[in-house]
């Protein structure tokens, strides 16, 4: 993977264009209305409620730009299949054991797509970046910066 890249699953690709599309399609207006109201109950001076809706309008925005480089910048990463399915690579799900026994799932995605509270670390992360180009049985020191701990690979899913 080439560094300054933009790397995103299939699945990453179409939620994020999901987003982008719901931003312009249902928030935009929603927020353009918004504005329109807080002007007529109030005018644009001394009106908490128009600046709070500009400022969201302007985090809209914010987000819609932001995804609309990273999509036009972005690479869909292969699947993983045939011979190198026993290999982890990017957008592989894999099952890893800590030192204590205790059995997480994980799935490799991009930066971009990155969700640590739904099991997607990136690949740029130490954890994702360990794992990469190991196998089944395979056993992992990975560095963080609140120290060291060891994995073992479990199964590629």
């Amino acid at each position: 993977m080439a560094p300054n890249e933009t790397y995103l699953t299939k699945e990453g690709l179409i939620q994020l264009q999901g987003e982008l599309q719901s931003l312009k399609t249902d928030r935009r207006p929603e927020l353009a209305a918004g504005i329109r109201k807080a002007l007529e109950n109030g005018g644009d001076i001394d009106n908490a409620e128009y600046d709070e809706i500009k400022n969201q309008q302007g985090i809209a925005e914010g987000r819609i730009i932001f995804l609309e480089d990273l999509l036009a910048k972005a690479t869909v990463a292969p699947e993983i299949k045939g011979e190198n399915s026993h290999i982890i690579g990017f957008g592989a799900s894999i099952t890893v054991e800590n030192e204590s026994g205790g059995k997480q799932k994980y799935t490799i995605v991009g930066s971009a797509e990155s969700a640590p509270l739904e099991n997607k670390i990136s690949i740029e992360s130490p954890v994702g970046s360990s794992l990469i180009g190991h196998k089944v049985g395979d056993k992992i020191t990975i560095k963080t910066p609140s120290g060291e701990s060891k994995l073992k690979i479990i199964k590629i899913h």
